[in-house]
């Protein structure tokens, strides 16, 4: 008897040995028609792209045949990095109906980011920062993407916004009891209480630290946009993020705002619509990165005059609407550096590369604007040297379109092909 429960327990110990060991790495080859392996280069004629583990091992020019378990032909298209967007809302879809964070459980936002992530990684988009959400909605969905269960772009996520109480981030709108009911738990008054709102969102799961710096446009409380929280406030939060090695991208449309956001650290102000020189200066200064959101004007602007705002939120829709027309041109022209982000969730998700008509509207050529969805966009992330190329080393994150997106950037609005860390989205 000891015998035969010695084999079996070596028996059940050789299966998991068999179990527990690492498959062998699938190989892709890409046989692509053109490759522009990142915005500061020519396309470059036919070339195969071989992937291993996720990663990409080789770019080699011409047709010759390379040895790979799989072959994928992409030989009448042109081949290039994924997209990034640097802000999205997976987990929501647009509308004005701000009551349903009354009714709706945090556990449908995962239900809802399920499906846009999909929706946006067919739109070409592989990396994402997701710039707001619930208590974990977002990280739930990194995690799935992250694990290949759910299609998706990679996820960087902030979860929850901290914001100043009763201020855009906060809840707004309801009974004084239910908005208590629904507090996110990240509101905060003074510099210590609002360091330690940055320490719990690390522990929590925060990938990067996001603010509401000043008042919204979409939120129900009507006051200005200008700065919600103290300088003292700012920088605490700023410095903390840093300490912890996390960025800081602080929500901010009033000047004032911007400017105090950029003079406390922040890494990125996002929207910055009514950005003067002042507050430009401050950026350039501090190194802060715009990221303008113009889709998310262009999308709130579709709803006015149709019932889905309230009053309190269409005057202010139209009072930003002549700003945002010309904020990258105002932002290019004191100096400021511009990177990609779109707002996605204001508007519906799979858009996102409207954007790119909308930055070359305001000036911007067609190679500074790809630039911005990848090179500029890995750099703001700290990511530039796992994403936002094609080369030997960087994650398998490419896609597939007609046409040449260096000579007309919107041929990127219909792309025939995503990769997403090796893993093709079908």
């Amino acid at each position: 008897m000891r015998a035969l429960h010695n084999r079996l327990i070596a028996g059940l110990a050789l299966a998991g040995t068999m179990l527990s060991a690492p498959l062998a790495a699938e190989t892709v080859a890409i046989r692509a028609g053109s490759v522009i392996t990142d915005a500061a280069s020519e396309p470059s004629g036919p070339a195969t792209i071989l992937i291993e583990d996720g990663k990409i091992v080789s770019i080699t020019p011409g047709t010759a045949p390379v040895a790979a378990d799989r072959q994928i032909d992409l030989s009448g298209k042109t081949v290039l990095p994924g997209l990034i967007d640097l802000h999205t809302h997976l987990t929501g879809d647009p509308g004005g109906d701000f009551w349903k964070e009354a009714t709706e459980p945090d556990e449908w936002g995962v239900v809802v980011g399920a499906k846009n992530a999909r929706l946006t990684a067919l739109a070409g988009f592989t990396t994402v920062r997701e710039a707001g959400s619930g208590q974990d909605t977002a990280f739930s969905l990194r995690r799935g993407t992250a694990e290949g269960l759910v299609p998706g772009p990679r996820i960087i996520a902030a979860g929850p916004a901290l914001a100043i109480i009763g201020g855009h981030g906060d809840v707004n709108g309801f009974r004084s009891e239910v908005n208590e009911l629904l507090d996110s738990g990240f509101t905060c008054t003074g510099a210590v209480e609002c360091a330690a709102k940055v320490r719990l969102a690390s522990q929590n799961g925060s990938d990067v630290i996001k603010i509401t710096a000043t008042g919204g446009v979409l939120s129900q409380q009507g006051r200005g946009l200008e700065a919600h929280f103290t300088f003292e406030e700012m920088k605490a939060i700023a410095d903390t993020a840093h300490s912890l090695g996390l960025k800081a991208m602080a929500h901010a449309h009033g000047a004032r705002g911007i400017e105090q956001a950029a003079r406390a650290g922040f890494d990125s102000i996002e929207h910055g619509t009514y950005l003067d020189e002042a507050a430009a200066k401050a950026m350039r200064e501090n190194g802060t990165v715009l990221v303008p959101t113009l889709m998310a004007l262009e999308g709130v602007s579709e709803g006015l005059g149709k019932g889905v705002y309230t009053p309190t939120v269409e005057a202010k829709i139209r009072a930003v609407q002549p700003l945002m027309a010309t904020l990258v041109k105002r932002a290019r022209q004191y100096g400021v550096t511009v990177a990609f982000g779109t707002d996605a969730g204001v508007y519906q998700h799979g858009r996102n590369a409207e954007e790119l008509a909308l930055m070359k509207k305001q000036g911007m050529t067609d190679r500074e604007v790809l630039a911005s969805a990848t090179t500029g966009a890995a750099k703001v992330l700290g990511m530039d040297s796992q994403i936002g190329r094609l080369a030997p080393g960087f994650s398998a994150d490419i896609i597939a379109v007609d046409g040449n997106p260096l000579a007309d950037v919107t041929v990127l609005e219909d792309v025939d092909f995503v990769m997403v860390r090796g893993r093709v989205i079908e």
